[in-house]
């Protein structure tokens, strides 16, 4: 063995004892770091060393070196994107998972697949999902998406009596994906698909909404010759709109499709009893994407996918090799997805479900909402601001009332970016920005903070 690497393995224990120390300072002192600090980036990349220099060594060189140039993506003012944080169990969690470091996709190593089964068990009646509902963990709302979409693909095959998955997408002919106001990752779901993104077709929006009207996709489902895929969100990224899904399962008596959810942070919303009534008909989904590392506050990378047809699902995923398990009536994790090994990502989200329980993460969900609407009431009350949208739930999407073009809203962004991460997005021609709730450690007292910071911002700017 390297004499370094034996040498770091008889002084384990006080090297794991140095990371700790060091995560903890890292944690302690995330609400008086800049959450984007504005550090010069180095000259250059480091050469790779020849001779090894330990873990110790690497330790201090990770904290002089990189350490202070990490956002504080993790604390509480975070608010781009839709980043959740990591709760204290959450953290012990992926912490084991590195420590025993499995490969939950085969029923012959242990008992990784059953602890995933039983944490997607836990997540499937946290969101009010029937039984009929199989999961599986992915990486992350785009490969939730993608998974969910290859499902739907097979799906169109089996109605025109041919198997994409066997014969290639061509088999198909042409495809249509409907949707009113889908997230960036499906388009790029449907390339990867070889679906093509010219197979998404924009559905008209209700009047003032980013939720389809549900006569226009009435309209435009009437228009389709043979089976289509219809993508819903639970959620948008610019204004948490959701489309009525409920009204969009009536329509299949008259139509044949496919209802794939987009609920990668919305499907929280079935939390609280305040806004369960947003995610009212998620049960109907044939698909559904939800992602974990946004508002369950585990650490990236994870999501959950789950679909009624884990059949179709086995057909496009399964990977035949002698040393992997049988597909059978509950095919290994490997036949699932298209990775054939990940990280036991599932014990992160077990550890906080069992940790915090309903009630916990309910209190978590509720928070943040009542966070964002404080927010929002602050910046309309505020001339230098406009809303560009009501405050649905978690996301405060606004720009500034005078000239909000693209140059004075990334000045105000940077002003801000030492107290308030937000990100820019565009929402009905206009150029704005959002601020998105989801960290289990936001409170009040971060709400005042980031309105003051973004006011003084818009004052340094005008």
């Amino acid at each position: 063995m390297d004499r370094t690497l034996a040498a770091d393995l008889a002084r384990l224990p006080d090297l794991l004892d140095a990371t700790r120390r060091a995560a903890a300072d890292a944690l302690a002192t995330l609400d008086e770091r800049a959450v984007v600090p504005d550090i010069p980036k180095p000259a250059g990349p480091e050469p790779l060393p020849e001779q090894g220099c330990g873990t110790e060594t690497a330790l201090a060189a990770f904290r002089a070196r990189w350490e202070p140039r990490l956002s504080a993506s993790a604390g509480p003012r975070y608010f781009g994107f839709v980043t959740g944080g990591a709760t204290p169990a959450a953290l012990a969690g992926d912490w084991l998972t590195a420590a025993h470091d499995q490969n939950s996709n085969s029923s012959m190593d242990g008992a990784g697949q059953d602890l995933e089964r039983e944490t997607v068990g836990w997540l499937r009646e946290l969101f009010g999902l029937c039984d009929a509902h199989t999961g599986t963990f992915v990486s992350g709302a785009t490969m939730s998406n993608t998974t969910g979409l290859a499902i739907a693909r097979e799906w169109l095959g089996e109605r025109l009596g041919v198997s994409p998955a066997d014969d290639g997408a061509g088999a198909l002919g042409p495809v249509r994906v409907l949707s009113g106001a889908p997230h960036s990752s499906i388009a790029k779901a449907l390339s990867v698909l070889g679906l093509g993104r010219n197979s998404l077709v924009r559905v008209p929006t209700l009047p003032g909404r980013e939720a389809v009207d549900p006569a226009a996709l009435d309209r435009a489902l009437a228009d389709t010759p043979g089976p289509a895929v219809v993508v819903a969100n639970a959620g948008t990224v610019n204004t948490v709109d959701f489309d009525d899904l409920t009204a969009i399962a009536a329509l299949r008596p008259r139509h044949d499709f496919w209802l794939h959810t987009d609920a990668a942070f919305g499907a929280f919303a079935a939390l609280s009893p305040d806004h369960a009534h947003l995610a009212a008909g998620l049960d109907a989904s044939d698909s559904l994407c939800v992602d974990l590392h946004k508002w369950l506050n585990v650490p990236y990378d994870s999501a959950v996918q789950f679909t009624r047809r884990r059949d179709l699902q086995a057909r496009v995923f399964q990977n035949s090799a002698a040393y992997l398990g049988p597909l059978g009536e509950h095919p290994d994790l490997v036949h699932l997805t298209p990775e054939n090994s990940h990280r036991l990502r599932a014990l992160a989200a077990w550890f906080t479900l069992r940790a915090y329980g309903r009630q916990g993460h309910r209190e978590i969900v509720e928070r943040d909402i009542a966070c964002a609407r404080a927010l929002g009431a602050a910046l309309a009350e505020d001339p230098a601001f406009t809303l560009l949208a009501p405050v649905r739930l978690n996301v405060v999407c606004f720009t500034l009332a005078d000239n909000p073009d693209p140059a004075r809203l990334t000045a105000l962004r940077e002003a801000a970016a030492a107290e308030v991460f937000v990100t820019p997005t565009v929402h009905e021609g206009t150029a704005g920005l959002r601020a998105a709730f989801s960290n289990w450690r936001t409170t009040q007292a971060d709400v005042d903070r980031a309105a003051r910071a973004l006011r003084a911002a818009a004052r340094e700017i005008a």
